[in-house]
């Protein structure tokens, strides 16, 4: 029984030899979640949580944890961790700062990808295997319990493709976004995904609250495809019809994620086939500078920029440019790699309150 795995009726049903009443299983799910007691005979011993449902969890529950391998900070307060897994595997997460307000954290939902984006130090990589629920969730637990403001965010944009981890990603999103768990807005919870059509397709039948950010970069197919390999197999067309039902059924803008690199992606031409590809889908397009160490893909100059912004005009719809921060710890977007970056590396602080 991995407490840290299971939903609230999962819970319920594990919970239902010991014959608890709701109360007891929500208190049990939230000693784990909303208040992190940190082991089996803590939430055993929780206020309200009857003997008999104690003796079961300590009979049969386990609360396992990463491991955090180090942490480094960047000059612009992005915090990247290194976490190892004992089921295998390094991943990494990052604290994001907004404003003095909020952190926001970017988990991990894979060891590796499969995906292989060409720009994406993650891809290459190459997958090894999909995480488990209590491995994303403890990314979030470990982040906020060092937080010193509350963690109001959660983004599936780290190592993965969290959508061919669906299973895993959903049930942690429910129980980020649960009263008794996190207690994070479904509004405040966003996967993205390179286009995995079907799974996109499922989502919206299923009607989550979470959002989805759709990895786009180019409308041109033969320009997607040589950064986007998962073109080949779900193409441009396919993607889009996926975008639209998404967006008519949620009855918003769909989030156009749009990795912008410099000479290729940035013409009058690629803001026209945008046009051409979402008419009549109500969009937003972000704006990302692509972050590649390896130097074979650039960010474009301001220039560059100032003039596709304008191109996209046409499109009258919401642009906005995503910050892509902590560049010099591999923080940013495209840059997960479990590997070592500059920053400061921080020691491991006491715990600050949430």
């Amino acid at each position: 029984m991995n407490l840290k795995s299971l939903s609230l009726p999962e819970l319920e049903a594990a919970l239902a030899p010991a014959e608890p009443s709701p109360v007891a299983v929500r208190k049990v799910f939230a000693g784990v979640f909303a208040h992190a007691r940190p082991t089996v005979e803590a939430v055993a011993q929780a206020p309200q949580v009857p003997r008999r449902v104690g003796d079961l969890l300590r009979a049969q529950a386990q609360m396992p944890s990463l491991t955090v391998v180090e942490r480094r900070q960047a000059e612009d307060g992005f915090v990247k961790y290194l976490f190892e897994s004992p089921l295998g595997g390094r991943i990494e997460a990052v604290r994001i700062p907004i404003f003095e307000e909020k952190y926001v954290v970017c988990v991990s939902s894979q060891v590796g990808c499969a995906l292989a984006c060409d720009f994406c130090m993650t891809g290459k990589l190459g997958f090894q295997r999909n995480l488990q629920t209590w491995e994303i969730l403890d990314q979030v637990m470990q982040v906020r319990a060092e937080a010193d403001r509350r963690v109001g965010g959660v983004v599936f944009m780290g190592m993965g493709e969290p959508l061919l981890n669906y299973k895993e990603t959903l049930r942690a999103a429910q129980i980020l976004s649960h009263p008794a768990g996190f207690s994070i807005s479904g509004t405040a919870i966003t996967f993205s995904t390179a286009g995995h059509v079907p799974a996109i397709r499922r989502y919206t039948r299923e009607g989550h609250p979470f959002r989805l950010a759709f990895s786009v970069t180019s409308a041109i197919p033969e320009k997607r495809a040589k950064v986007l390999p998962i073109e080949k197999t779900h193409p441009l067309p396919e993607l889009i019809e996926a975008i639209r039902e998404y967006s008519e059924t949620r009855r918003e803008r769909a989030m156009i994620a749009y990795v912008a690199i410099q000479g290729f992606n940035l013409g009058r031409e690629d803001a026209e086939a945008l046009k051409v590809a979402f008419e009549g889908i109500p969009i937003k397009v972000d704006l990302i500078d692509v972050t590649d160490p390896t130097g074979k893909y650039l960010p474009p100059t301001a220039e560059e920029l100032s003039a596709f912004r304008d191109h996209l005009q046409i499109l009258k719809a919401p642009i906005a440019r995503r910050y892509s921060g902590g560049k010099e710890i591999g923080a940013a977007c495209g840059t997960l790699a479990a590997s070592q970056y500059g920053g400061t590396v921080l020691p491991s602080p006491g715990v600050a309150p949430r």
